[in-house]
């Protein structure tokens, strides 16, 4: 992609009402522009990045079974009253009537839906375990948003819901659920902490909140730091026996400020792993056993041929917020530092004199070498002055940039710069391209 055909309108300063690092960084990297409060338009190349969290976690959803499907954004009242959260659910929920004098709402989650799904279709406890998931437009009419897209109104989200014959095999799927999102925050470049939290309007009395440690994170965090030091369980595990992987983080300590307790705190967890941080939560998984199945009357046939609630589940992930909080997590005062995972671009081409046949030929040919090497490659073949071509890569936080120039063209080198260390080379085009490559 030429820099010059692109769409990237990056600003100097961030607009004064941005309060935390990443809306700033946002506004200025041309990702995203509001359009109303806690509401924005995503721009390319926060879309480019936006798609790749997605990528992410649909991945790691199908690889624990999950299973995609697409749900509507408006739903009927009429489900939520079955259910009892209609009146009970606050003025968070953005209330509707159409011209035929229907009532809806533009959806906050999709437990009643889902489950309207599955009661439609599923008869019998052969067709389970169930796990269903959809990454959709949310809304949620936020009193006050702020901090851009980590508390905004609108906001892309994973939801799964998982439908099971019984409370065992419910905590099976949770676990799966668990042990998914470890993986998917490990992809992205993020250690994300689980915290036993409370199940607030969703109901159960199994819940856990994903927490990414950040300096300017939302809300302060209590954990055994061997938690943020245990790698990710990885994809190599058994899934139909997760217990003990699950067991070993829950059996340490983990609370966010509202649900920490100073005295366990103390007794359960050494002095020297005694952490105390901020933290930003990107993942939510509960499990309600028949909150919504029982009054909704999801039932299936049981092995004995009596009909049965099914138990379920629910497991959100901030598709959108994810990307706040990697940036939170990692930048400098230069702008954003991407993990490869999720960056909109592999390798920024830095061509220093524009104007010149011979850099400009040099620049083609390093474009369509890492291209062909199936990297995603910017190429900045603008007029801009070279502090300001630098500039511009170090805030949008491309994971290599490679810069050729006449002086460097004339001694048979490129430079190769690695945004997350700050390394520099001056090394061959080939040699560069091998480093890219990996």
């Amino acid at each position: 992609m030429r820099l010059s055909r692109y769409f990237l309108p990056t600003l100097k300063e961030a607009p004064s009402d941005a309060q935390i690092v990443s809306h700033q960084l946002m506004l200025r990297a041309g990702m995203i522009k509001q359009e109303a409060a806690g509401i924005y338009a995503w721009l390319p190349l926060g879309l480019r990045v936006l798609n790749r969290i997605e990528q992410i976690v649909r991945e790691e959803q199908e690889r624990a079974g999950a299973v995609e499907l697409l749900m509507p954004t408006l739903q009927l009242a009429d489900l939520w009253r079955e259910s009892g959260r209609y009146d009970a659910y606050g003025p968070e929920m953005l209330r509707i009537t159409d011209r035929h004098e229907r009532e809806l709402l533009y959806g906050p989650t999709n437990e009643e839906m889902i489950t309207d799904i599955f009661r439609g279709f599923v008869k019998s406890y052969k067709a389970l375990p169930l796990n269903l998931f959809h990454i959709q437009w949310k809304f949620r009419d936020e009193r006050r948003p702020r901090f851009g897209v980590m508390r905004g109104r609108e906001f892309l989200m994973k939801d799964a819901y998982s439908f099971d014959i019984d409370e065992a095999s419910a905590r099976k799927a949770y676990n799966r659920m668990f042990v998914a999102y470890l993986n998917t925050f490990a992809r992205m470049g993020l250690k994300a902490v689980p915290m036993r939290a409370d199940t607030g309007p969703i109901g159960g009395d199994l819940s856990h909140e994903f927490i990414v440690l950040a300096d300017t994170g939302e809300s302060q965090v209590f954990c055994d730091r061997k938690l943020v030091e245990m790698p990710a369980p990885g994809t190599g595990v058994d899934w139909d026996d997760l217990q003990a992987i699950v067991d070993e983080r829950i059996s340490m300590y983990a609370a966010t400020e509202e649900m920490h307790d100073a005295a366990r705190f103390e007794s359960e967890t050494a002095e020297g792993d005694r952490l105390t941080a901020r933290g930003i939560e990107v993942g939510h998984i509960f499990y309600f056993g028949t909150k919504y199945s029982a009054p909704m009357k999801a039932k299936v046939a049981g092995p004995d041929g009596k009909d049965t609630d099914v138990h379920m589940g629910s497991y959100g992930v901030g598709v959108s917020r994810l990307l706040g909080a990697i940036i939170e997590a990692s930048h400098d005062e230069s702008g954003i530092i991407w993990p490869d995972s999720v960056a909109p671009f592999d390798v920024v081409v830095i061509n220093l004199r524009a104007s010149d046949e011979a850099v400009s030929a040099a620049c083609e040919e390093a474009v369509a070498k890492l291209e062909a090497l199936g990297k995603d490659v910017l190429y900045d073949d603008t007029d801009e002055r070279p502090g300001g071509k630098f500039a511009t890569a170090d805030l949008i936080g491309i994971p290599w940039q490679l810069t050729i120039g006449p002086k460097g063209l004339a001694d048979g080198v490129v430079e190769l710069k690695r945004r997350a260390t700050g390394e520099k080379v001056s090394v061959p085009l080939d040699e560069a391209l091998m480093r890219v490559r990996g």
